[in-house]
């Protein structure tokens, strides 16, 4: 298994050369304070480098040993404790933590490319400060100042972790019919009593406390998702001066064995009357939930193309040096007995889709974190709206897209290894183990397909999708006539998703099911569509170049598979949302 190695170079070609976000920092004063290319630059080869040399090399030991759990008590595996305490020590845990509270203050689009290299190298390790990061926004988004002062600057330094409490036994997606209660306290706080299932590190031996944000009704609540509260409720009490206190009324029932990411616990927590304080006002936990929901789906989607990335670096060291029968146009290594698998047609094919899938998705992970910082930091309403509307669009294709894209690619990798691929040592079954759950955790991939077509596009009755289609036909428009062989089919493909907007705009009117059976493929439509406005930025960027340097020519390379293998994929997708929902109900209940 090939060892992992950072991918500066592409991204910083990504950040500097396609999206120049120096120039987008310069004209948000809020961010020109704390961040230039060149602090930019520093970060991201500081954490290239933990993640290769500290975190990496836990990744096969801990699917091996996974997490156990005893009498409550959850050990991670050998390495976990030492690597986190270091990772903390290195102020990672508050990378885009505020800094009046401890954090590093970095924007979104920096710290989107540590959270690629640290999942890359041991996803199991990258959900615990991931799910604190999540924890710290909602905190600092919606709880009280007393709160924030109490529970950040330990959470950001990485010495307290968080997790979120949603999910039941009995309730799935649907929230509204939780069953966790709060009950309210003369002194203002609330007894938290109910189970939660699935709590990514609900416990654990990393840090001396787990802040937990917990979903629960209030006595007098409403019926279904209006009447859900947040609560903030810490695994030990914590002092006035601090310090930590007593235990509170809380517990890990037990943790779940899992198909992958077996080093990071998954817990059953009982809350017993724990001790808890409400995170923003009284029915209203989902909104301020979804604040913390709605970073982690973005981060489940650099999940998922980090997966694909470290697989795609373990597939093409093997094909380079794996010999087996030969090229189909002659010998190429005539000193040996065979040549190595990567002249072979099929070989190549599936290392240039996961390249593809990779690179573009690491462009389209930027771009939403672009907008991300630019609804949060720009100085303008309108230009913070469009971002804000943007992001909304966006992050169910973030989120369902580059996962999927992320099964296809480790899938891929484990196929070019053949027989070695299905082995433990060779590493590649594990990725694909891992990234499977990326598409199931914070939305399922179906729900994130719903999201994007019921909510952000019937719902607005087209608008959020028309802002991110007139951007593409702005660029298009105005790209230099050396970019037609990209620019041409890119119009193609987004008059094919026009049409199909159209379509599932009319067709929603008369018959609610549309949206549902559409939803998937229209996800998928849309994905692809947007993966070439992305490859056609990068060949923007790289056209000209690629005589001087062969990064260059391999990225106009890699986007001519793309437009020529990859993006016709949109075709049948389309033929399938026009086919209607009625083939769905064609069948009864107990015929199936």
């Amino acid at each position: 298994m090939a060892d992992y190695k950072a991918p500066l170079r592409d991204i910083r070609f990504v950040l500097n050369e396609v999206f120049n976000v120096s120039r987008l920092w310069a004209a948000m004063p809020a961010l020109a304070e704390v961040v230039d290319e060149e602090t930019a630059n520093a970060v991201l080869e500081e954490a290239g480098k933990i993640s290769a040399e500290l975190i990496a090399p836990l990744n096969r030991s801990g699917d091996e040993q996974g997490c156990s759990w005893h009498n409550g008590e959850v050990s991670t595996p050998d390495g976990f404790a030492q690597a986190y305490r270091a990772f903390a020590e290195g102020g990672w845990g508050g990378v885009g933590g505020d800094p009046a509270y401890g954090g590093m203050g970095m924007p979104k689009v920096i710290g989107a490319q540590v959270e690629e290299m640290v999942n890359g190298a041991n996803l199991s390790f990258g959900l615990y400060p991931m799910l604190t990061a999540g924890a710290c926004l909602a905190i600092k988004a919606h709880a009280s100042e007393e709160l924030k002062s109490a529970f950040l600057p330990n959470m950001y330094a990485g010495t307290w972790t968080g997790s979120m409490c949603l999910t039941e036994p009995h309730a799935g997606t649907d929230l509204g019919i939780i069953r966790t209660k709060a009950e309210p306290q003369a002194d203002g706080s609330y007894k938290i009593s109910g189970t939660k299932i699935f709590i990514t590190g609900g416990e654990q031996d990393l840090t001396e406390n787990i802040i937990h944000l917990v979903l629960a009704k209030l006595p007098d609540a409403p019926a279904g998702p209006k009447g859900i509260s947040l609560f903030l409720v810490p695994k030990f009490m914590v002092n006035a001066d601090g310090s930590l206190g007593q235990r509170n009324a809380l517990s890990c029932g037990s943790i779940e064995h899992k198909m992958g990411i077996k080093a990071s616990a998954t817990c059953v927590m009982n809350f017993d009357g724990a001790t808890g304080w409400i995170v923003d006002a009284p029915n209203r936990g989902l909104a301020a939930m979804f604040t913390m929901m709605n970073y982690e789906r973005l981060g489940v989607g650099i999940q998922g193309l980090a997966t694909g990335e470290r697989s795609y670096q373990n597939a093409v060291e093997y094909a380079r040096d794996r010999l087996q029968s030969r090229s189909p146009s002659g010998a190429q290594s005539k000193d040996k007995v065979a040549d190595p698998i990567i002249v072979h047609p099929d070989v190549r094919r599936m290392l240039l889709t996961m390249k593809a899938a990779n690179e573009g998705g690491r462009a389209f992970s930027t771009y939403v974190a672009m907008q991300l910082d630019t609804a949060k930091f720009s100085e303008d309403a309108s230009t913070r709206k469009r971002a804000e509307d943007l992001v909304a669009l966006l992050t169910p294709v973030a989120k369902a897209f580059l996962t999927d894209m992320g099964l296809e690619t480790t899938i891929h990798g484990q196929q070019i290894f053949g027989g070695h691929g299905y082995i433990r040592e060779w590493g590649q079954e594990q990725l694909v183990r891992d990234v499977r759950i990326t598409q199931i955790y914070e939305g399922t991939n179906g729900i994130q397909a719903l999201d994007l077509v019921g909510r952000k596009v019937v719902g607005t009755g087209g608008e959020l999708y028309k802002l991110f289609a007139d951007e593409i036909r702005h660029f298009t428009a105005t790209a230099c006539a050396d970019l037609a062989e990209f620019t041409k089919p890119l119009n193609s493909a987004l008059d094919n998703l026009d049409e199909l907007t159209a379509w599932l705009l009319d067709r929603s009117k008369n018959n609610p099911n549309e949206i549902g059976a559409a939803s998937v493929e229209y996800l998928h439509a849309f994905g692809y569509t947007a993966y070439a406005y992305m490859w056609a930025l990068m060949a923007k960027a790289a056209v000209g170049k690629e005589t001087q340097d062969d990064f260059y020519a391999s990225k106009l390379g890699t986007a001519r598979f793309y437009f020529a293998r990859l993006l016709p994929r949109v075709h049948s997708l389309a033929a399938s949302v026009k086919a209607g929902s009625e083939s769905l109900y064609l069948l009864d209940a107990d015929q199936f």
